[in-house]
């Protein structure tokens, strides 16, 4: 019997814990093995992993290809712009009633501050007959061609997490973005551009920063690449001294060829993210240059859109845009900064936000007029606006200025499959909640999914053991928005 437990014990001292768990039948060894069958599994169904960005089929025949979001960071104010209240401006400076501010809470107000009137001057546009403010001149010239809606709710007031749950559906970090969805679920037809591109303009970054625009849990190949101002949108993408085409050349096959075995040996999505980003990144130091270079724009389009060649702005962004969606790419976002009209000297409700108003509001229609007349706004969808709204309530500081606002505000749309020339949805007299058709964040990007050929239910991907999707377990596609 001792023999028999001293030779047990020398065996078990000879089985290396390797061993022990890669022939544990249900130890770490089957667990691994489960955990690389169902990532097989998912490579089969999802994303070929040799080319991550390849175009796929949809999940029916699509209105759209492709979009451009011009995000108005900070929250533009609707009754300045879109929603003409006159029981408002009757009211100016009563305080609210307060059946409508009964346990809601605010950025900065308190629940009995005084109503604003409006100064802006509103009138009616196009055959559709669209009521705008007098900021937004340009916008009238294509009301037949937008869809307005007035009647946008979102969850929440703060600019970090509104930001974030307009862009991602949710206002936690770590979540992927409606672009990376949208490239994640149908690739890109750009082969030399990423599939999402974010331009940025305005004196500072969006708050929230790159979250915006990132890929959360999904692979890290379908997050937005901003691009700079200047000769090198891309950081790094120029090679270094003494290093030279062919060096270069080599170096990224060598290094391809490693990833592949290793990528072929565990099928981890990153491993093709990190080879796809080599390829692309070799292809850009040619394609990036060109799509900034400006020169051959004509000096009609340049002046349409305000763009000044090598001068950073919104306009230049715009342009690029259009640039952007010629060479493939799949969703492009402008954010243009400082719209949050508080009521500081330098953001009120008078010249700052008309300031604003003055540097997009000619691009963006300049934007849509190009598309239209080059074939291209039929399959593209153009979206205006920010993370929420203003409130109907005065924020008195220096000048008068609104709080942030998000029981009901207004955006704008346009192009692939959206019916323009109409206005959705409605505010009470007031303009404070959404009383007829509310478009909730979640409803917007299911119709948008949906325009693009993709039900929103479907659209999933599987961690942490939930299926997760961009309108979390909510949205509904607006029918009245849909041509």
């Amino acid at each position: 019997m001792r023999d028999f437990v001293h030779a047990r014990e020398a065996a078990l001292r000879d089985t290396t814990r390797r061993h022990f768990f890669g022939t544990c039948g249900v130890g770490l060894g089957s667990i691994a093995l489960g955990s690389l069958l169902a990532k097989e599994a998912q490579a089969a169904t999802g994303p070929d992993l040799t080319n991550p960005l390849a175009p796929r089929p949809p999940h029916f025949a699509p209105q759209a290809k492709r979009v451009i979001f011009l995000f108005m960071a900070g929250g533009p104010s609707q009754l300045e712009l879109f929603d003409y209240k006159p029981k408002l401006q009757e009211l100016h400076g009563q305080t609210i009633p307060p059946s409508y501010t009964e346990n809601k809470r605010f950025a900065f107000i308190t629940g009995d501050a005084k109503l604003l009137g409006t100064t802006r001057k509103f009138t009616r546009h196009g055959e559709c007959g669209m009521e705008l403010g007098e900021s937004l001149p340009q916008l009238g010239t294509i009301a037949d061609d937008v869809c307005l809606v007035r009647s946008m709710v979102t969850d929440v007031f703060n600019h970090g997490p509104a930001k974030l749950f307009m862009n991602t559906g949710s206002s936690r970090f770590g979540m992927p973005s409606m672009g990376a969805w949208l490239t994640y679920g149908i690739g890109s037809e750009s082969r030399d551009l990423p599939g999402f591109v974010v331009l940025q303009s305005g004196p500072r970054g969006p708050r929230g920063g790159n979250p915006l625009w990132g890929s959360g849990f999904l692979p890290t190949t379908y997050q937005g690449v901003p691009l700079l101002p200047g000769p090198e949108p891309i950081l790094n993408l120029s090679n270094p001294p003494g290093v030279d085409r062919q060096r270069q050349s080599a170096f990224f096959d060598t290094v391809g060829k490693l990833n592949s075995e290793r990528l072929a040996a565990v099928g981890d999505p990153e491993i093709a993210t990190r080879i796809s980003a080599y390829e692309m990144a070799f292809r850009m130091q040619t394609s990036a240059p060109e799509l900034i270079d400006l020169s051959d724009e004509s000096q009609a389009t340049l002046d349409a859109y305000g763009a000044e060649p090598g001068k950073p702005s919104f306009a230049n962004n715009c342009l690029l845009a259009r640039r952007l969606i010629e060479r493939g790419v799949r969703f492009v976002q402008l954010y243009h900064t400082d719209w949050d009209h508080h009521g500081n000297q330098d953001t009120h409700l008078g010249e700052p936000l008309d300031a604003r108003c003055r540097e997009t509001d000619g691009p963006s229609v300049a934007l849509v007029k190009d598309l239209k007349a080059r074939g291209l706004l039929d399959d593209t969808i153009v979206i205006w606006g920010g993370e929420f709204g203003r409130t109907p309530m005065s924020e008195i500081r220096d000048l008068a200025g609104r709080d942030h606002h998000v029981d009901g505000y207004s955006m704008w749309l346009a192009g692939g499959g959206i019916r323009g020339g109409q206005t959705i949805g409605a505010t009470d007299e007031l303009g404070y909640y959404a009383v007829e058709d509310p478009v909730h964040v979640h409803d917007l990007h299911a119709t948008l999914l949906h325009l693009l050929g993709l039900d929103h239910l479907k659209l999933t991907y599987r961690f942490q053991g939930r299926d997760f999707r961009l309108t979390d377990v909510a949205g509904n596609v607006v029918e009245k928005m849909l041509a």
